[in-house]
């Protein structure tokens, strides 16, 4: 079961998830293969996580961690709406943060790669 963030609960639903992730993968260079193994995996490990009951903000950033690794863009998409950005400002920070990320994962001088690449895609 999927606890909302109203409380209400509802079953989990796979299509959905893979509908949301479709959603954020729209016109991206990503195949329906890799959409369907990122749901898999996301499924995975909430059957891993062992709980009758899961928060759908368990699943929200499940999948954020994952578009987060497959496409950058669809991964600003996802979390424009899962985070529901109110203003530029705030998805200047995620943007901020994910290069932050980005940064910290690579050798130095790699920074302005993703920079280049976040600008041309978007």
């Amino acid at each position: 079961m999927v606890i909302k963030r109203d409380q209400r609960r509802e079953a989990f639903d796979r299509q959905k998830l893979f509908v949301g992730i479709s959603k954020a993968c729209e016109k991206r260079p990503l195949s329906v293969d890799e959409i369907e193994n990122a749901v898999e995996e996301i499924e995975q490990e909430l059957y891993r996580q062992g709980k009758q009951e899961v928060q759908s903000s368990v699943i929200g950033e499940l999948v954020m961690e994952r578009l987060r690794q497959m496409d950058k863009i669809a991964y600003i998409r996802f979390a424009s709406v899962y985070r529901s950005f109110n203003d530029v400002e705030t998805m200047l920070e995620e943007l901020q943060d994910l290069l932050y990320r980005k940064k910290a994962e690579q050798p130095s001088g790699h920074i302005q790669e993703l920079s280049y690449e976040i600008d041309n895609e978007a």
